[in-house]
């Protein structure tokens, strides 16, 4: 069926006359998440585990919010863990797990990461007295280069961070053939950066065979949380840093402190959101699962359709330069580009004087802007699309790209 756009963008309350490119680095809220949110505060919020109503039903929510993330991401609820972000969640994994690792050991992150994904690893190492390795892209496609991950890896590697989606460049990486790089070749964990990768494509940690997955979804239209999954075997051997009446079960060592039950509440609308899609997308899906496979299915469909629209436009601007995957092959819908003769910070004030909003610099990839050395010349011109933008919102782009 053709993709029900005008009834996507009627269920997001901001979208108007302003054309929202920023959507890596957030994108705007479904209105099912606003009103999960509003409704949980307005019906009477409180802590977990009490006897009274308004408690009872936090536990109801909560349980029911991580079992939408576990069907969103292919695992079971007792694997999901609620943060306040992806970076956070990460640096807490990231402590745990070097309570068993020691000098000598090391540690492999890739130069394609946001610093989400390598920062919170080299604290570690540098603390640990543990060696860092880097797996490198090629600058011209974009790709990670996997066929050299064999060669980083031995018997004192620990892990393996690496990303899904690249939040600067859109490579969408073949995260699957490098965790089975890994299982072939060292007894070392695989954690997966999934914050681009989830808001278009549908994941599955299952096939992935990685062992813990992080994700945030105010990048998938809902609101400021972290997700953490975890494998379940791997989750009981962890020693989470925590208060110590906290509960210690699968996941939930992660969730130090009272979580936001409200951006749970947002979750939750998130998830129906995405169902409702699905449904519309086949009306004969008969599970949760299925039906959030049935959206994200159609949505990369039609994000293949606008970004192959956006990289036509593209190639028809003087001077512009494209870093990435050069097609929609192997990317998600993240467009980073520079200009001959304007600066990405100009470029990004031309398109805001314009109500198109964009981003420019190096959105915390410093590795990867540094490898492609442009960290000194102001980095990338950052555009992003996701399911509820238009063609003509791409074309916009294009003709104020053409006024430069």
């Amino acid at each position: 069926m053709t993709f029900p756009i005008d009834a996507v963008r009627a269920r997001f309350p901001a979208l108007d006359h302003r054309a929202f490119f920023d959507a890596p680095g957030g994108t705007q809220v479904c209105a099912a998440a606003i009103e999960r949110m509003v409704a949980h505060l307005n019906t009477g919020t409180a802590n977990a585990g009490g006897a009274f109503a308004t408690s009872r039903a936090v536990d109801r929510l909560s349980e029911e919010a991580h079992q939408a993330m576990a069907d969103l991401l292919g695992g079971r609820a007792e694997e999901i863990a609620f943060g306040p972000n992806m970076t956070s969640l990460t640096f807490a994994v990231s402590r745990a797990l070097a309570r068993h690792w020691s000098a000598g050991d090391n540690l492999i992150v890739t130069r394609l990461d946001h610093d989400a994904n390598v920062a919170p690893w080299l604290a570690v190492a540098a603390d640990r007295g543990m060696d860092i390795r880097w797996l490198d892209f090629d600058p011209d496609s974009g790709r990670l280069l996997l066929e050299a991950l064999p060669d980083l890896l031995d018997a004192r590697t620990r892990l393996v961070a690496i990303g899904a989606a690249s939040n600067a460049l859109g490579t969408l990486n073949d995260i699957a053939a490098a965790t089975a790089i890994v299982r072939q070749h060292a007894d070392a964990m695989v954690y997966v950066d999934a914050v681009q990768s989830v808001p278009h494509v549908a994941t599955d940690v299952t096939a992935i065979g990685c062992d813990l997955l992080a994700c945030s979804p105010y990048k998938f239209f809902g609101p400021h949380q972290g997700v953490l999954w975890g494998r379940a075997t791997l989750l009981d051997q962890i020693q989470a840093y925590k208060v110590r009446p906290a509960g210690t079960d699968g996941a939930h060592r992660f969730e130090t402190g009272t979580p936001s039950f409200e951006g749970q509440a947002g979750v939750l609308g998130t998830i129906d959101y995405l169902e409702w899609l699905g449904r519309q997308i086949d009306p004969l899906a008969n599970s949760r699962r299925s039906r959030l496979l049935a959206a994200m299915a159609a949505s990369v469909d039609y994000e293949r359709m606008l970004g192959e629209r956006l990289l036509a436009g593209l190639a028809r601007i003087p001077g512009l330069r494209l870093y990435g995957p050069p097609t929609m092959d192997g990317r998600v819908p993240t467009f980073a580009f520079t200009v001959a003769g304007h600066s990405p910070a100009a470029i990004a004030r031309h398109l805001a004087a314009r109500d198109i909003f964009a981003w420019a610099g190096h959105f915390y990839a410093v590795e990867a802007i540094r490898r492609l050395g442009l960290d000194d010349q102001g980095g990338l011109v950052r555009v992003g699309l996701c399911h509820y933008s238009t063609a003509d919102e791409v074309d916009r782009l294009v003709e104020a790209l053409e006024e430069l």
